[in-house]
């Protein structure tokens, strides 16, 4: 049984690697950076709206869970982010003294909660996995693996585009990835029991998904009028969405 701890600690240390994807930015300049941070900002609107519709939202509906509580836990998960990021931005307007250069928008603080919500997650279901057996394990830490790579790299862009430095991007991320530790010992803690919890935390951790696609990030992209520009983000919204769809085959 200790070999299943072991392969569980390296499973979830894997996960929280794939965070310094955004390592690939830094070589970037910045002025190229910001020119495209529209195209990544697309990925990730792709990817955290395939993640809930497609892996999230199923995965619920075939645990047996009520299809009216599972609707009303999404909800709650919307409405929760929304009062999240009100009390953020309350917070930066309450700050004086502020230097508008070092202003951080609120949307970045709101994508390393979810996200770090969603690794917790993850770490409790890889756990949970690996103390069945060792294969499941694997292939459920295989899973997670290509599910993250797509939506790192977006909640990198987005940190960007939140004011974020490139380094302050990845220290965060990598920070917000490593909370899938705490869900493997809750897990390792509990047991069982945490399998009955996530049932519960995952339609918020969906509702929290479409609320950061939809409330902070499409807007972002309207700033932009250009038609070609406006295309390209279609399609690699598109794109995005198709890769959390093509995980669902290899799972």
């Amino acid at each position: 049984m200790i070999i299943n701890y072991i392969y569980g600690v390296v499973g979830v240390l894997i996960v929280s690697i794939v965070s310094l994807v955004g390592v690939f930015f830094l070589s970037l300049r910045e002025d190229i950076l910001k020119k495209y941070i529209g195209f990544f900002i697309s990925i990730a609107i792709g990817a955290l709206l395939g993640d809930a519709f497609i892996h999230i939202i199923p995965e619920i509906m075939e645990s047996g869970m009520n299809i009216k509580l599972a609707s009303i836990l999404i909800i709650s998960g919307l409405i929760l982010f929304f009062v999240i990021e009100k009390f953020i931005h309350w917070h930066h307007h309450g700050e004086e003294g502020e230097k508008e250069e070092n202003h951080i928008n609120p949307v970045g603080q709101l994508v390393l909660f979810t996200d770090g919500f969603h690794n917790f997650i993850d770490g409790a279901i890889i756990g949970a996995s690996f103390l069945v057996s060792i294969p499941l394990g694997i292939a459920t830490t295989l899973a997670v693996i290509l599910h993250e790579i797509p939506q790192e790299i977006g909640d990198f862009a987005v940190l960007i585009h939140s004011g974020y430095s490139k380094g302050k991007a990845l220290i965060f991320n990598f920070i917000s990835a490593s909370a899938s530790f705490l869900g493997l010992l809750f897990v390792f803690i509990f047991g069982n029991v945490v399998e009955g919890a996530s049932l519960w935390f995952m339609p918020i951790a969906a509702g929290g998904f479409i609320y950061i696609a939809v409330a902070d990030l499409i807007p972002e992209l309207h700033k932009t009028n250009n038609t070609k520009h406006s295309i390209i983000q279609v399609f690699i919204i598109t794109l995005g969405v198709l890769s959390m769809l093509a995980l669902t085959l290899m799972e």
